[in-house]
């Protein structure tokens, strides 16, 4: 099997390619407008690339996101779509995508996170109104888009939870009032470097129930890029995330 990194030079494309060297994976380009010496042939505009690959992994940005998904449209590609920061415009455009080629997008390549999304969800079924849910994450202060796309996928499990209906509440500042039952409270802490830590807290009447995943390493956000990318092809057309993956592993 053989890729085509989008965002080579940065810090997860390098591990990406790191990881795909332990399993075999073989490179056929990357995509970057940095240039550096790499092993590998490396474009700026992914375009130009002429080398055959069975899929496309993206740790770009969400600027690239159409010159990526025409690119897999154009040669019936499979991708992995790993970067943040999406729109609505954006989303809509990778469901278009979605009918003609596989496509691969969850907030987390991590199957802990993938696992907490899981328990999260459970948790606030459980627990229900007599708790408050509220989310807070932490990332290294490069990060440029907050709130994670993580946070805000734990924020849907949590919502669908409680049966729907909450609004997320992005960071709190002067005079809000009480806080409203509706609410699901996000917020983004910068610093350091955080690989990337997400916690999950149900505050109820003298308890806390707090569910939590941290990363000490992109090299799992890398494996599950690998992974994601290697079960992607052979796919048929439609949009794909961590649970349709799992659930065929749990199914075996």
């Amino acid at each position: 099997m053989n890729i085509i990194i989008c965002g080579a030079c940065g810090r997860m494309g390098k591990n990406v390619a790191e990881v795909a060297g332990e399993r075999g994976v073989g490179i056929a380009a990357g995509v970057d407008i940095v240039s550096e010496v790499t092993p590998f042939p490396l474009y700026k505009n992914i375009a130009d690339v002429c080398e055959k690959a069975d899929a496309v992994v993206d740790f770009s940005s969400a600027d690239a996101l159409e010159s990526v998904l025409s690119f897999c449209e154009e040669r019936g590609l499979p991708v992995v779509l790993a970067a943040t920061g999406y729109s609505d415009a954006d989303l809509v455009r990778i469901q278009k995508a979605a009918q003609r080629i596989a496509v691969f997008k969850t907030g987390n390549l991590s199957i802990g996170i993938n696992l907490l999304q899981l328990l999260a969800k459970k948790a606030a079924q459980i627990l229900g109104d007599a708790f408050d849910a509220e989310i807070i994450e932490r990332h290294h202060h490069f990060k440029k888009d907050a709130p994670s796309g993580t946070a805000l996928m734990l924020a849907q499990s949590v919502n669908e939870g409680l049966g729907g209906g909450r609004d997320n509440v992005y960071g709190r500042q002067g005079m809000v009032g009480e806080r409203q039952k509706n609410e699901i409270g996000i917020h983004a802490v910068r610093g350091g470097t955080i690989v990337g830590e997400h916690e999950v807290m149900f505050a109820g009447e003298d308890e806390i129930v707090t569910l939590s995943h941290s990363a000490r390493s992109r090299k799992i956000f890398a494996s599950g890029a690998i992974r994601a990318a290697t079960w992607l092809c052979g796919r048929r057309p439609g949009l794909y995330d961590m649970n349709d993956l799992l659930a065929e592993f749990v199914d075996e």
